[in-house]
């Protein structure tokens, strides 16, 4: 029996794979961590349904890229450690290649990121 290849998958099923793998790779992120992650995925993935096929290319690499990156560092014998290491710094080069709108985005999600934790038990939510 022959085994399946990224060759013999539509450009469809592979980033659909891609957006589904790396989800299922968000399951081992803290939660708060999860869902800002989830939700950047989810958005990253919608804004280029449509996109130029000259982007194509870059934006696949760059979030199997991060597949890899963040499943290594969610890995058992990372995990281990008492404090994971998750992520990584961008390069300068990295950095020159981003457009005005996705360095606006990074800033916006690194604050997000580095908000303070607010105790879930403090906000209580009434019924009015």
């Amino acid at each position: 029996m022959a085994t399946a290849t990224s060759t013999s998958f539509t450009h469809v099923q592979r980033v659909r794979l891609l957006y589904k793998t790396i989800l299922r790779i968000h399951r081992g992120l803290p939660l708060e961590i999860k869902a800002i992650g989830d939700q950047y995925v989810k958005d990253e993935f919608k804004r280029h349904r449509k996109c130029q096929p000259h982007e194509i290319n870059p934006f696949m690499t760059g979030w199997v890229d991060y597949a890899v990156t963040l499943s290594k560092q969610l890995s058992v014998s990372q995990l281990k450690k008492k404090s994971p290491i998750l992520g990584r710094h961008l390069t300068q080069e990295e950095l020159e290649t981003f457009k005005d709108d996705q360095v606006y985005q990074l800033h916006e999600l690194m604050q997000e990121a580095t908000k303070p934790k607010v105790e879930s038990d403090s906000v209580i939510p009434t019924k009015l």
